[in-house]
């Protein structure tokens, strides 16, 4: 049977299906000898792909990993500053996985793992806006600050929804956000003038 290219790496476990993507558009993909270009068909068993010169995975079944990613693991496969990374986590699982979104060098709690790219689209690309909630520790809180994180800001040119917050004591709030951007609890709480000190996300 023949499928988008780039649904093939996904569910084969190679990567997200916006990261296949990328990859096809940066020549690292194969089918039967020839560079591929995005929109290409294949068979994923009947045709050779090759990703960065080695064969793909044969089919699996979906693994699906939840895990509490420690303070000082960046979030990828592989780091070219030789940091310690969260796939080192999941090295033991026996298939190949990839993180379902990110949580940057600093901030810790819970990281889903998957081969399903089906599943991980679902959970990162923007139009689901699936809910995420963390804690955040933060200094200069006050009520006025507080207040001002309550409203909507703009990030990168785009409005953020407001955000569900609840003070769980002073200087810790739980804030449920509904996108997903880089950095965007730091970047919200900077914004209405506190500084996140140590932020752990508990619920995806």
């Amino acid at each position: 049977m023949t499928e988008r290219l780039q649904k093939i790496l996904s569910a084969r476990g190679v990567a997200s299906r916006r990261t296949a993507e990328q990859m096809i558009l940066d020549g690292r993909v194969r089918v039967n000898g020839t560079i591929a270009v995005l929109g290409q068909t294949a068979d994923g068993d009947a045709d050779e792909i090759l990703v960065d010169g080695q064969p793909i995975p044969a089919g699996t079944q979906p693994v699906y990993i939840m895990l509490h990613k420690p303070r000082g693991f960046v979030t990828t496969l592989s780091d070219e500053q030789g940091r310690r990374t969260a796939a080192e986590l999941v090295a033991d699982c026996g298939v190949r996985v990839y993180p379902v979104g990110r949580l940057d060098l600093s901030s810790e709690g819970l990281l889903l793992f998957t081969n399903d790219g089906a599943f991980a689209d679902k959970l990162m690309h923007p139009k689901h806006q699936v809910d995420k909630t963390y804690l955040a520790w933060v200094s200069d809180f006050s009520d006025e600050a507080f207040q001002r994180l309550k409203k909507p800001i703009e990030l990168d040119g785009y409005r953020i929804r407001a955000p569900k917050l609840r003070i769980m004591k002073p200087g810790l709030i739980e804030i449920t956000i509904h996108e997903g951007r880089n950095r965007q609890v730091r970047r919200m709480c900077e914004a209405a003038g506190m500084h996140v000190t140590r932020l752990r996300r508990i619920r995806e």
